[in-house]
């Protein structure tokens, strides 16, 4: 464990250097001001605690921003030190190829959970800067639900990076699957969900295998997290209806939200044994 947490200082240190994650998780945090500061005024004004709003509108936000940060952060952390030679060298010093792995996830994973406090944080204070602190405790709540979910599905997004990155030895292969699994959890998984209850005319799709569709998509279980969650986000979202049809109660959905952080990691750990350096 000592040689994991070494190896996770060093990723720190990449990462940080790292241009595209810094300039990522800058765009979040400039978007999380902005949503906070604007507040309700698209709308105009409404009887509802602004941090609420804020914490709805974040989470539409970071359910594309922080799996980007993540598979940016962790795509080519094997695969890219596979291909420059260097992974030969780490992996002769007296460290296990699963410590390797665990390093490199507990490293990004502190990365990518201090841009989320950065940016929740930053929005936060200017919340309470706007409202001179008249923050009901319910919105708090939801804020740190919030938090949790997304740091988890930052946490879902590397697991997933690293396993990508175990699978290939060129850079180039690991981003070209990042990029897909982004694409297909962010964008093209609920378009195909959408095409699919469209289309089924015959209600042949129930409601325990429309659940068992949505815990295959961990961005899925983060909407249903934070927008049926605490501090009256489902009336806020407009999710009251699905908080009260999905059947899927917290300790559940966050079950699988773990699921999908242990499984990823553990096949990269197992693709890593058996990679030829």
């Amino acid at each position: 464990m000592i040689r994991s947490l070494t190896l996770a200082a060093m990723e720190i240190r990449m990462g940080l250097r790292n241009r595209w994650v810094l300039a990522t998780t800058l765009l979040m945090a400039t978007l999380s001001f902005a949503l906070a500061a604007l507040g309700s005024a698209p709308t105009g004004v409404i009887d509802v605690d602004l941090l609420l709003i804020t914490v709805v509108s974040l989470s539409s936000l970071s359910v594309f921003f922080v799996p980007l940060i993540a598979l940016l952060l962790s795509h080519d952390s094997i695969a890219g030190e596979v291909e420059q030679g260097t992974m030969l060298l780490l992996v002769s010093y007296p460290i296990s190829r699963s410590e390797v792995v665990i390093g490199k996830f507990i490293g990004q994973f502190l990365i990518i959970t201090l841009a989320i406090i950065v940016g929740l944080s930053l929005a936060a204070v200017v919340v309470l800067f706007k409202t001179d602190g008249g923050i009901i405790f319910e919105s708090w709540l939801a804020l740190l639900n919030l938090g949790g979910a997304t740091i988890a599905l930052g946490a879902c997004f590397v697991a997933l990076g690293l396993w990508a990155s175990s699978m290939v030895k060129q850079r180039a292969a690991a981003a070209g699957i990042a990029i897909s699994l982004w694409l297909f959890f962010a964008v093209l998984f609920d378009l195909g969900l959408l095409s699919i209850l469209v289309s089924d005319v015959g209600s042949f799709i129930s409601a325990e295998v429309f659940n068992g569709l949505l815990l295959l998509n961990p961005t899925d279980i983060f909407r249903i997290i934070n927008e049926t969650g605490a501090g009256g986000t489902s009336l806020v979202s407009g999710m009251a209806g699905l908080s009260a049809k999905t059947g899927l109660s917290h300790t559940v959905l966050w079950a699988a939200l773990g699921l999908w952080i242990v499984i990823p990691l553990v096949l990269a750990v197992r693709n890593f044994k058996r990679k030829d350096l």
